[in-house]
């Protein structure tokens, strides 16, 4: 009988195979058409920087002339082959890990878009763009120039490519549409690179491809989900159902069939066989594409059975395990019931998962990923957006690992803290300068009021502003007495003074600091003497409080005279001496220059000026009219700040409040825009060059930007002033022609803050402004041969000498060198290296500033920990004040913490030095996140480890997932694509989920998604990747969902079927369903700059300068959304003709590609990522009582009505934020 049910099953199954196969496929194509891979890939090296793309773009001139003779995928290598010439080994993956993605597919379309809307010329395969002007030909070039000056320039897209010359802002711009790697493009390209070069011209590549392949981009990065429907498949109450074994036997008397097999006749055919009967029906009941519903106390393990059986698997296929189980669950389901689990692994699981819940808030089922250390949101991120965390993390790794950084020491370097870059930085206001008016603390007027901190979280009504007797809020007024501006804004300080506002006033006069100065000819240094005066013989609050009554008596429109202030002196104090005040010789001229030099040091901009609790107000913020408003929503920003404080016990009752606020991180002791702006450069210090000799200037030019710097940061001396432990912290260089006063000036005061700052070290790099020659580089050599051959002490005392303006006359006057030579120095050894110099290696230098740090023959820069600052203006002073400042910034970032760090690697204090440098230029060249989590397990029994190979550098990937998730079925194909993508020390953590009730995953999902671009047998490209679902149950309906970026607008193409509702018993063969991305959305928001209100019915078109109308949408009331439908390329943003622009104009606009004042708002699309702007809008002047959705004005708001009846002056909003207090 076993022979003969065997030999049935045989016969079965080839029954089955002679039927054909079923299954789902879904693929999905973008709208336009194939990209080539050759631009793909450039715009992949782009990234990189602007020189790397370049560079590729000569390697690879003509290259499209092997496309003949070669298959796709020959051709597709040599691309590769050619891009490693610029790309590291991993970088090199990265890049076909993009290309598979088509990840820059957009960006080269998007210039393609761009090129349509010249619009090209008929035929052309390469065309040049001058100030709108078109041709085909290189003859033409030079006619197009001459006419261009004309007309107006071509806006520029941040993406453009321009070629690395000159690049003056006087000369043509030409446009170049071409396709690398093609005859016609080469010709182009060296006609504008010379030309570029000379100077006369800037030269901007664009990509367009004449002849586009009809194919549309087949796309990936997306999943693929089959829904079972909620009616075919629920779990079973097991007290309601009966065992399979119970319905055979109550089913005796039925001939039931499975698959083939008639049961009700074999019984009663082979009784003696009724158990094995059992078994097998139910082996094929388990393996049939048929689901059979699961018992409630089966499922309640299924989490923890999932987790046991990837963990008893061979750990290089645990993750396919995974991939299979999660992404066929509903198939996998009844087998899984038979698994057993350990209980120590049960076991381990829960303390894991108690030990994570505690430290990062994550429960049993949740799903995260982290990627050395950053939690990467799988809700959020895509595989694009991946990628680009890939590419930026690989720089740091990479870089790491060149400089030597390696295992433990590469994990703590990079999970180091760095400070964000903080772009409100506060002066420090605790400064004798300062002439207070009140003081909340201590002032008789505000004795009512209580003093306790926690009076900060007392409760109140919104907008409130909280009276409590401290100096929590603090203005500081710099102001220029004779200055128009001066009358209003002290003004403004008696207002908030007078309604008793709890804001401390401090006024900062910047008058004449001349010795000898008369008050009577001189308004500012009189209006100084008479404040000294009233200080003397009354108080300075009375003192104050006269400098309102004065300026109370100048009109509106007019200034401060001296006539002024001596008629107020004869009317306030008539029995006063008014020469003795006033006179040359005046006995009140005493801290007369203090403000002023207050005023200089601090390095603030032009008067007048407010600080703000120490922060600068921007000088568009300076209207009287509008201060009011600013400060008090200061005040009620910076409360919240306050009451946080408060609550974290770190502002106390025993607290000085000024203090507090002054001793927080972004407190300054001066402004300098330059080094604390947010916008910083760095160089890349990680290269390694094959030769260090910067003498021969013929091998360092060959050498690309980070090979340069990493000779000049080998071959660099320093003056040096080192920490007890040998090791300096800073590094900086100092970019000059030390020919010139501003050169020596510069370096001067770097040596004064050098002595003066230990941990600090100074390197000096020169910067010829004429053609080199021993004469013009005496200064510099000496300083060089000083540092060669002296000691640190010595060398910096001899260069100090050299630099002072009197060295320098008596050079000129030719005095020798070694006459300036100074006791205790090696007089030999010292003449004897200055002698023998070489210019090679100034020569070298002058190159490196040039190529690398983009400096003119002559300009001045100074380079901290890597970072650039520079050039400076012609007479921009950069003083000892602003080193010491730029010191104590750079220590703030990641200097010290990374100090910290290779102490503990036990390195030579210059290496160590060396080391610190380049990491903190690495370190902080990376955009700012969120903190990196180091994470561990307990993991013997429920954690999967992949080890990474060795020597190479390796990503710290940490996976915790529940097996049977949607995040399970996303993950395991990620982590497989990554692994094959890049090194990895991979970590998958079981977070499962006990007790389940129901089934934990309703649908069968593909993640659709490739490591490299796939080819066919023959060598060409495979038609690209789809999702395949096959060996599913024919019986359930399905239904199929595209589960894509959010910013993708996907439509189904074709299908033959419905795939809501899928059936495959009805169906013959396989349901393959076509999709297309038929837009990217552009989101944004909109707000009316008067109202802070959404503009709830305007209306914005999109489109090109030849279809301005191709796309509206309509502004939501809902925080003033809107959403347009586009494709990558460049668009114009409008408002729509109509109602929509007769009312409104744009005023400013983010998230743009276009400054924010311009008349076009121009958005480029040129990625996958989501694109959000942000536009503000406002009522043209006569059209202010207009309504947007009504033709009449006639109805107004009822807010409207309120806040002209009740709000009608400036200054009532004083009087009611005073008054809501008393309520």
């Amino acid at each position: 009988m076993e022979k003969v049910l065997l030999l049935s099953l045989l016969l079965l199954n080839m029954h089955q195979a002679t039927a054909a196969p079923k299954g789902v496929t879904a693929s999905l194509k973008a709208r336009w058409s194939m990209t080539p891979f050759l631009l793909e890939a450039s715009e992949f090296i782009a990234e990189d920087g602007n020189e790397k793309f370049w560079h590729f773009v000569d390697t690879v001139k003509e290259l499209t002339v092997y496309k003949q003779g070669e298959s796709v995928r020959s051709y597709y290598n040599l691309i590769i082959k050619k891009a490693a010439q610029f790309l590291s080994h991993l970088q090199v993956n990265l890049l076909r890990f993009a290309l598979a993605m088509r990840s820059y597919s957009p960006a080269v379309h998007a210039s393609q878009q761009i090129a349509s809307d010249e619009p090209p010329p008929e035929g052309c395969p390469a065309f040049v763009s001058v100030h709108g002007q078109r041709s085909c030909s290189t003859k033409d070039i030079k006619k197009l120039l001459k006419a261009a000056a004309g007309r107006q320039k071509p806006y520029l897209y941040k993406n453009d490519h321009t070629y690395p010359g000159v690049n003056k802002t006087d000369v043509p711009v030409v446009i170049l549409y071409a396709e690398i790697g093609t005859k016609k493009f080469n010709s182009f390209h060296k006609v504008l690179s010379e030309k570029a070069e000379e100077g006369t011209l800037v030269y901007v590549l664009r990509h367009f491809v004449l002849k586009i392949k009809p194919q549309n981009v087949l796309l990936s990065g997306y999943g693929v989900e089959l829904a079972i429907k909620s009616t075919e498949y629920k779990a079973v109450d097991d007290t309601k159902v009966k065992d399979s074994k119970t319905v055979i036997n109550a089913e005796d008397d039925k001939n039931e069939e499975v698959q083939g097999f008639f049961f009700g006749t074999l019984k009663k055919s082979h009784p003696e066989l009724q158990e094995q009967l059992v078994e097998f029906r139910k082996h094929l009941l388990e393996s049939a594409n048929d689901l059979a519903p699961l018992k409630v106390w089966e499922m309640q393990d299924l989490s923890f059975q999932a987790a046991e059986k990837i963990m008893s698997v061979p750990k290089f296929d645990a993750l396919k395990v995974m991939r299979d189980l999660s992404q066929n669950f509903p198939s996998k389901a009844r087998s899984l019931t038979r698994v057993a689990v350990k209980q120590e692994m049960r076991k381990e699981i829960e303390e894991n998962q108690q030990r994570l819940g505690e430290a990062m808030g994550i429960q049993p089922g949740d799903g995260e990923l982290f990627i050395n250390g950053l939690h990467i949101d799988l809700d959020v991120h895509n595989p694009f957006s991946l990628l680009d965390i890939l590419r930026g993390e690989a720089k740091v790794l990479e870089g790491l690992h060149n400089l030597g950084v390696k295992g433990e020491h590469q994990g703590k370097l990079l999970r180091l803290p760095v400070n964000a870059v903080d772009d409100s930085y506060a002066l420090d206001i605790r400064h004798p300068a300062i002439m207070w008016m009140n003081d909340i603390e201590n002032d008789q007027m505000y004795r009512s009021w209580p003093a306790s901190v926690q009076e900060l979280l007392r409760a109140t009504f919104p907008g409130v502003i909280r009276q409590i007797r401290r100096n929590f809020f603090n203005l500081v007024l710099f102001l220029d007495p004779l200055q128009e501006e001066t009358v209003e804004l002290v003004k403004l300080a008696e207002l908030f003074f007078k309604h008793k506002i709890p804001l401390r006033i401090g006024f900062v006069f910047v008058v004449n600091t001349k010795d000898e100065i008369d008050g009577f000819s001189d308004a500012g240094v009189g209006f100084y003497r008479l404040l000294n005066y009233i200080t003397d013989e009354y108080d300075l609050s009375q003192a104050v409080m006269s400098i309102v009554s004065l300026y109370k008596t100048v009109k509106a429109g007019e200034t401060l005279s001296t006539d002024t202030i001596s008629a107020y002196l004869k009317k306030k104090y008539p029995k006063a001496d008014e020469e003795r005040i006033l006179g040359v010789d005046s006995e009140y001229d005493y801290k007369r220059k203090e403000g002023a030099l207050f005023y200089r040091k601090s390095g603030l901009g032009a008067l007048p000026l407010a600080l703000f609790n120490g922060v600068p107000l921007n000088p568009d913020e300076m209207d009287p009219e509008e201060l009011e408003t600013i400060i008090l929503q200061r005040i009620m920003d910076t409360t919240a700040t306050f009451q946080r404080a408060a609550f974290m016990g770190q502002l106390t009752e025993g607290s000085n409040v000024v203090d507090y606020i002054m001793d927080q991180a972004n407190v300054v002791p001066r402004m300098n825009p330059l080094i604390l702006s947010s916008d910083r450069k760095y160089l890349d210090l990680t290269g390694t060059p094959v030769v260090d000799d910067w003498e021969d200037t013929t091998m360092f030019s060959y050498l690309d930007s980070k090979d340069k710097t990493a000779v000049m940061a080998k071959r660099l001396k320093y003056f040096t002033n080192s920490d007890k432990d040998g090791m300096t912290a800073v590094t900086m260089w100092v970019v000059a022609d030390f020919e010139k006063v501003s050169g020596r000036k510069l370096l001067l005061n770097a040596l004064k803050h050098v002595k003066s700052s230990p941990g600090l070290r100074v390197g000096v790099i020169n910067n010829p402004s004429g053609k080199l020659s021993e004469d013009n580089t005496v200064v510099y050599r000496a300083v060089w041969a000083s540092l060669l051959t002296q000691k640190n002490k010595a060398a910096s005392e001899f260069a100090q000498k050299l630099l002072k303006e009197e060295s320098s006359q008596l050079l000129h006057q030719e005095t020798k060198i070694k006459d300036l030579v100074m006791q205790g120095m090696d007089l030999d050894a010292f003449e004897k290296k200055f002698n023998t110099l070489e210019l090679d290696f100034i020569r070298s230098q002058q190159m490196f500033c040039q190529d690398v740090l983009k400096l003119r023959p002559g300009q001045r820069a100074v380079i901290s920990n890597g970072r650039i600052l520079g050039p400076f203006e012609e007479h921009e002073e950069f003083t000892a004040e602003d080193f010491n400042l730029l010191e104590r910034i750079t220590l703030s970032g990641s200097a010290e913490k990374v100090k910290a760090k290779v102490k503990q690697m036990g390195m030579k204090p210059k290496q160590a030095s060396d080391l610190v440098m380049k990491v903190d230029a690495l370190l902080s060249a990376v955009p700012k996140g969120e903190v990196r989590r180091d994470i561990s397990f307990k993991d013997t029994q429920s954690v999967l480890h992949l080890s990474p190979r060795e020597h190479e550098v390796f990503y710290d990937v940490v996976a915790i997932v529940d097996p049977l998730t949607r995040e399970a079925q996303k993950i395991s194909s990620l982590l497989i694509v990554l692994s094959q993508v890049v090194n990895m020390k991979l970590q998958v953590f079981m977070n499962c989920r006990a007790k389940l009730s129901e089934f934990p995953l309703k649908s069968f999902y593909r993640f659709v998604l490739e490591p490299d671009v796939a080819f066919l047998a023959n060598d060409t490209a495979s038609p690209g990747p789809f999702a395949r679902f096959e060996d599913l149950p024919e019986s359930p309906l399905l239904t199929l969902n595209m589960i894509t970026p959010e910013s993708w607008m996907v439509q189904a193409k074709h299908s033959l079927y419905d795939l809501d509702n899928i059936h495959l018993q009805e169906v013959n063969g396989v349901v393959a369903a076509e999709f297309e991305l038929e837009h990217l959305l552009l989101e944004g928001h909109c707000f009316d700059l008067s109202t802070g209100q959404p503009p709830r019915g305007l209306q914005f078109t999109l489109g090109m300068s030849q279809d301005p109308l191709m796309y509206d949408t309509i502004v939501m009331a809902n925080l003033g959304y809107f959403q347009l439908k586009a494709n990558p390329g460049a668009w114009v943003l409008r408002l729509r003709q109509g109602r929509s622009e007769d009312i409104y104009q744009i005023v400013t606009h983010d998230g743009t590609d276009s400054p924010p004042d311009a008349e076009d708002v121009i958005v480029v699309l040129n990625s996958f990522h989501s694109k959000i702007i942000k536009v503000r809008v406002q009522k043209k002047a006569e059209k202010i009582n207009e309504d947007l959705l009504s033709e009449t004005s006639e109805s107004k708001g009822i807010w409207d009505s309120i806040v002209r009846r009740y709000f009608p002056s400036p200054g009532s909003r004083l009087q009611y934020y005073a008054c809501l207090e008393h309520f």
